[in-house]
């Protein structure tokens, strides 16, 4: 009799305790938007041309980019780690899909060559940082140097201009299908078949299982090692693609295009919600922080506030969901331990 009342107990736990912290997170994605929503609101109502149509087009444009950036780093993140190589690859491959695209190369393989690149760096700091196990600031942050020497060095001061781009890529940084531009159907379409992937597929939720205990992962049968290299190599690939798309977006390129975002991406992680120790949060509420960082500065330009203001707002941004994240893990922890004794 003790163990029938037992043992449905013992397997609704779980499933309550997940519950409650996707119940959690759910509500900070939420608050990111309400936030998103009052800062909308505010500007428009000092400046009603914030919400034309071309205004609201600008600021999704502005943002896929960084939304992929963030996907991709929300991946690494979650693994509890990180990439600070991303903006250089972002040069690197701008500048170089755009050389290739000039001397007559088509489309397409431009796009792939790009996509190609940005997966090489992601390859190589998903073996430095899973196999030889080099911290991942350490090998990133050198990755980032290194990168950037190799784009000053092919680029030779020189620059690519929209006039030598096909007409075809050009076409997809700036047209739009339904009134919807490319980019953000691109960035959508991505962010969405990740999220599924992370929250649908056993394997997708290994992610999760290193960043909250990479120890724990391994002796369950994880393949640490193998996820964590997965985690760079998306992040590459998607690094990659941004850097074709910011040379459709732009036209003109130089060889430190995207020089700086690498932090950028980062706040709009952890503003996103994603812990950066690791283990908690999801791509859509790094989509979200992108979009908020993003909104945030073209309604700064409306309210023609110092541009030195969005800086010290996107480090006090960072600063808050860190704190917000600790104080969030720590009465989670200490919830799931009273039930955890109540069973």
């Amino acid at each position: 009799m003790t163990t029938a009342v037992t043992t449905p107990k013992a397997r609704t736990h779980p499933r309550s305790a997940r519950g409650l912290v996707d119940l959690v997170f759910r509500a900070r994605e939420l608050s990111l938007v309400v936030a998103l929503a009052a800062l909308v609101a505010v500007t428009a109502g000092v400046n009603g041309n914030f919400l034309s149509g071309q205004g609201i087009q600008d600021i999704l444009l502005n943002t896929s980019i960084l939304a992929l950036l963030a996907v991709g780093q929300s991946m690494v993140v979650i693994t509890r780690n990180l990439d600070l190589s991303v903006g250089s690859v972002v040069g690197l491959v701008a500048f170089v899909t755009g050389d290739v695209l000039a001397s007559g190369w088509g489309v397409v393989p431009g796009v792939l060559l790009g996509v190609a690149i940005g997966a090489l760096c992601g390859l190589l700091n998903g073996l430095l940082v899973s196999f030889l196990r080099v911290p991942a600031l350490v090998v990133t942050l050198g990755t980032l140097y290194v990168i950037q020497g190799v784009d000053h060095y092919l680029a030779h001061g020189r620059q690519i201009n929209a006039v030598d781009l096909p007409p075809g890529l050009l076409r997809l940084g700036n047209g739009a299908v339904l009134g919807v531009p490319y980019l953000p159907l691109i960035t959508v379409v991505i962010m969405v078949g990740i999220g599924y992937y992370l929250r649908s597929y056993p394997s997708g939720r290994e992610f999760y299982a290193i960043g909250s205990s990479p120890e724990a992962a391994r002796l369950a049968g994880v393949p640490v090692r193998r996820r964590i290299l997965l985690a760079y190599l998306v992040s590459g690939c998607l690094a990659g693609l941004a850097g074709v798309l910011w040379l459709a977006r732009f036209g003109t390129v130089i060889a430190d295009s995207a020089h700086g975002w690498e932090l950028l991406v980062v706040s709009a992680v952890v503003v996103g919600g994603v812990a950066i120790t690791g283990g908690v949060g999801s791509v859509y509420g790094a989509a979200l922080g992108a979009l908020l960082l993003t909104t945030m500065g073209s309604a700064l330009v409306v309210l023609r506030v110092n541009p030195f203001w969005q800086q010290a707002i996107t480090g006090a941004l960072l600063l808050l969901a860190i704190s917000v994240d600790r104080v969030l893990a720590l009465r989670l922890a200490r919830l799931l331990r009273r039930r955890s004794r109540h069973a």
